[in-house]
């Protein structure tokens, strides 16, 4: 009898999954033809996409480095966490304090299977595993792993990087980022990062849409009203909203051209 209950068995493999596509831009190998040729499609109509899931990496290793240093953040919730690549969430939280907690949520088991083999809490800290969908926000505050992990009395990093433009609007995005958002005491903070259209040339939008058509609608970029919206209520923290390459930049470094990325970020504090 084969094992229903196993990653291999809940594979779709034909169908383009966020992460594994995420994946094949950054030049990984867990993907698949499908996730290949979605990718493929989107690139040709918008050639610097790899650079885009490059600096969106870069963007969140900025974010998690402001939270475990100038914020004191020690607790981290990364929901839409990715195939395993260089400078995850805990690598970058725990080198700067090697206690931090960090619980990872995705509703690709392929990516589950990976994180757990790879993503290696330090000694000092704590890392936990949820195999859940942002789309069903309760599961992920009910889930045993998340409150053997984190104590939600205690402030929270919650980080949603570059998983929203795979929610569409009848899938209530603003309601699920509303209600992980309620479940974190004061002091706690979100980071975002959501792709866009802005600044492309209508072509380039219907060329693009075209592709995303082709695989089911699988993203729904948003604008920079409508990503700012998520910060409803929220203080965010200087310097606001801004495509992602101009936000806290490294020193030294020069910020990409945002209509190479097309991607928004910020980050902001729960009062």
């Amino acid at each position: 009898m084969s094992d229903t209950t196993s990653p291999a068995a809940k594979l779709d493999t034909n169908v383009a999954h966020p992460a594994r596509r995420y994946n094949y831009w950054l030049g990984g190998k867990d993907n698949f033809a499908a996730d290949r040729l979605s990718g493929d499609q989107v690139a040709a109509v918008f050639p610097t996409v790899k650079r885009a899931a490059q600096e969106n990496r870069r963007f969140l290793r900025r974010a998690v480095g402001f939270l475990a240093g100038e914020a004191g953040i020690r607790q981290f919730l990364d929901v839409g966490t990715g195939l395993p690549t260089a400078d995850n969430t805990h690598e970058v939280a725990q080198r700067i304090a090697p206690e931090s907690r960090v619980v990872y949520v995705d509703n690709d088991p392929l990516v589950m299977a990976h994180a757990r083999a790879l993503l290696t809490s330090s000694p000092e800290g704590k890392s936990a595993y949820i195999e859940r969908d942002l789309r069903d926000p309760q599961s992920i505050l009910d889930a045993p792993e998340l409150h053997a992990t984190l104590d939600l009395g205690r402030p929270v990093g919650l980080t949603l990087v570059a998983i929203l433009h795979f929610v569409r609007d009848f899938e209530d995005p603003y309601g699920a980022v509303g209600r992980l958002v309620a479940a974190l005491p004061s002091g706690s903070f979100v980071v975002l990062s959501h792709g866009t259209y802005d600044g492309l040339p209508a072509e380039t939008v219907a060329k693009l849409e075209e592709a995303n058509a082709a695989t089911g609608g699988l993203s729904r970029p948003r604008s920079r009203d409508e990503f700012a919206r998520f910060f409803t209520g929220l203080d965010l923290v200087d310097p606001g909203v801004l495509p992602i390459g101009d936000w806290r930049p490294e020193p030294g470094s020069t910020p990409p051209d945002p209509i190479d990325i097309c991607m928004y970020g910020a980050v902001a504090r729960i009062p």
